[in-house]
């Protein structure tokens, strides 16, 4: 078989070749690319390479002695007993750029007609549900189920990042915006790893996380930045959590009379159903009295701040 060298590429990075594999590129005598390479071969035409298309594994067997054959990794499998190289590695998150390209593929046209009309509104619903549906499988330790929902958020980041992308001046950004934010975020954030501060415990980690979110936002009040959509309990939890970090007031705790997590499960759970058998919608109680404490917390924080 007159090829001598198999080398695989990326078809999601095509301008990308590792040492190994533009040492062997430059080195052939001739270059030739299936279909799954023809991005690479594109753009090692433009520095001056010149690259044969071959459309299968016969016509690359026609080709002179000592070629160098580009290939996809799956065009690779029926090459055995040909020396091979991995010309073009790719890091972790690689296929994310392929859920990037499908999604524009779906909202560009003659994509799919559902998800062209789709707006931030109208997908905001299923942002909370694919979120539920993740933390479900969490909770009942279903890697499978994990791998799928977790899956289904990501879609959810990537429709509102494509949406926004077509969006008037003022208002846009795309997927790389995102991204981009979250890389400098998680680095400012950790400067005890990505900066000279040193080691820390977790709780130092947190007191630092919360004295750079504070410089960050130059928030007034515990209660700015939580969200309200969540349920009343974690609501509350996080409001509370908040101001006893910032020392300001925190409700009274009532009595624990449960010896674990579970016990007091079953309790909540009892008092569920006897506001329920009186007639009361125990989420909305207690989100009534967390929507009162989150206003006390408001006046307290503000009377600090301007005296």
């Amino acid at each position: 078989m007159p090829v001598a060298l198999l080398v695989t590429v990326s078809p999601r990075l095509p301008g990308l070749l590792a040492a190994a594999g533009w040492r062997a590129v430059t080195a052939a005598p001739a270059v030739l690319a299936l279909p799954g390479a023809a991005a690479t071969a594109a753009a090692l035409r433009t520095e001056g390479i010149e690259v044969t298309d071959v459309a299968d594994p016969a016509a690359a067997a026609a080709a002179g002695p000592g070629a160098v054959l580009l290939a996809a990794p799956e065009e690779a499998a029926g090459w055995e007993g040909v020396p091979r190289i991995e010309g073009a590695p790719e890091p972790p998150g690689a296929r994310l750029l392929d859920v990037v390209g499908v999604m524009d593929r779906l909202r560009s046209p003659g994509g799919c007609p559902w998800d062209a009309e789709q707006t931030h509104a109208t997908l905001r619903g299923y942002l909370l549900e694919e979120a539920h549906e993740a933390y479900d499988a969490i909770v009942d330790d279903d890697p499978v189920a994990m791998r799928e929902e977790l899956g289904d958020v990501l879609l959810q980041v990537a429709f509102h990042a494509r949406v926004a992308a077509e969006a008037e001046p003022g208002r846009r950004f795309d997927v790389d915006d995102v991204a981009g934010d979250l890389v400098d975020k998680l680095v400012r954030r950790h400067p005890h790893v990505f900066a000279d501060a040193g080691p820390r415990d977790v709780a130092a980690v947190e007191r630092g996380w919360d004295e750079i979110k504070a410089t960050e936002k130059q928030r007034r009040s515990p209660t700015e930045g939580v969200s309200r959509s969540q349920p009343a309990g974690s609501w509350g939890a996080a409001l509370a959590g908040r101001a006893a970090r910032a020392g300001l007031p925190t409700p009274p705790a009532a009595e624990l009379t449960a010896a674990d997590p579970a016990e007091l499960g079953e309790q909540l759970l009892g008092l569920v159903v006897a506001a329920r058998q009186r007639g009361w919608d125990a989420e909305d109680a207690l989100r009534t009295a967390v929507r009162r404490y989150a206003d006390e917390l408001d006046v307290a924080a503000h009377a600090r701040a301007d005296g």
